[in-house]
């Protein structure tokens, strides 16, 4: 039997303030980086110059912060916390920061938390969450920064 639109919206309050999710790992090597800087335009040489990188700021080149945001509905969907909507929309995001680079090679996941649940007059919530980037080497638990804070507003239909 199929939850009810107010069942799905009290398992998904139940979860108010929780940590709800953490995704796999992916990485970001320098290809994903280049094919990135490609379909944007963005070629700044911190990130698509390996040899120039080397002798600049971070001593090699890093993953555009777009891109990492852009990883963000990917983690997303890896998540299963909530119950499985009809359909569920990127809504934007709010609080954008990028708070560490990301070198090349590095392996990141997502931690999610979710911050708020509205409901919407045409039926369907609205699901804000704050999400982590973590960067494998540099731990959250272990006193590392995060690659990227953001949160995350999503719609989602039952």
């Amino acid at each position: 039997m199929t939850a009810t639109r107010s069942e799905n919206l009290a398992a998904i309050r139940a979860r108010l303030g929780e940590e709800v999710g953490v995704s796999d790992w992916v990485l970001v090597d320098q290809a994903r980086i280049q094919a990135f800087a490609d379909a944007t335009l963005d070629h700044q040489w911190i990130h698509t110059d390996p040899e120039r990188a080397a002798k600049g700021p971070f001593g090699g080149p890093i993953a555009h912060g777009l891109l990492s945001l852009s990883l963000l509905p990917y983690f997303a969907e890896q998540m299963d916390w909530a119950p499985t909507p009809r359909m569920s929309i990127n809504y934007g995001y709010e609080k954008v920061r990028f708070t560490a680079p990301l070198p090349a090679g590095s392996r990141v996941r997502c931690w999610q938390t979710l911050d708020r649940v509205e409901e919407r007059p045409d039926g369907g919530m609205m699901l804000a969450t704050t999400c982590r980037l973590e960067r494998d080497g540099d731990l959250m638990a272990d006193g590392g920064r995060p690659v990227l804070v953001a949160g995350a507003l999503g719609l989602y239909y039952y």
